[in-house]
């Protein structure tokens, strides 16, 4: 797969993940709502396994946590459903909170490491690393003052569409430009 439809897929991913897992959240009582969340972990898990690759000439401790950062969440979102199938609503919800706080704790380092290798502009980057430190501090809060963790999961979450839309307008950088002096995705 090229670095353009690799990135671009990702980019797509990241965008899809909100659809699916807000849209199966709506709508938890039903098949096709649990179906969407286990279509968002197929998703989160693709993000991992796509960046993987690319990242990993770059960053490859990274690119490698990054991967399973990203199945750890799947696999955490994911039984979060069938515990949702069943009934167990606040199994879901300590299951939830779980894979925010570890894709926080994971992304902070792929922000850095993109913003050392320019695949996306600084101050992006800076934005992901704030929104996703928020995101685990509302994870961790969410358990002890119910509402914080969604309030403090905005910043992250208007990260991943900003990164996303950038992804798919641009896709990755191609290997052979993927130094830190190269530009990247930064134009």
């Amino acid at each position: 797969m090229s670095s353009l439809l690799a990135g671009r897929t990702v980019g797509a991913q990241f965008l899809s993940a909100f659809l699916l897992y807000g849209g199966g959240s709506a709508m938890a009582d039903q098949p096709i709502g649990i179906g969407l969340i286990l279509l968002n972990s197929i998703a989160v898990a693709a993000i991992g396994a796509l960046m993987l690759g690319p990242l990993r000439p770059l960053a490859p401790r990274v690119a490698r946590a990054y991967l399973g950062v990203r199945i750890a969440e799947a696999v955490l979102l994911g039984t979060g459903a069938f515990l949702l199938a069943s009934g167990d609503s606040e199994g879901n919800d300590v299951l939830y909170g779980a894979a925010m706080l570890i894709l926080a704790v994971g992304s902070i380092p792929l922000c850095l490491a993109l913003a050392e290798h320019r695949w996306a502009p600084k101050w992006l980057c800076l934005w992901g690393v704030a929104g996703y430190a928020l995101l685990g501090l509302g994870a961790i809060l969410e358990f002890m003052v119910p509402g914080a963790g969604v309030v403090l999961s905005v910043p992250g979450g208007l990260f991943e569409i900003a990164f996303g839309l950038l992804l798919l307008r641009q896709g990755f950088p191609q290997p052979a430009s993927a130094s830190p002096r190269a530009g990247a995705l930064v134009k």
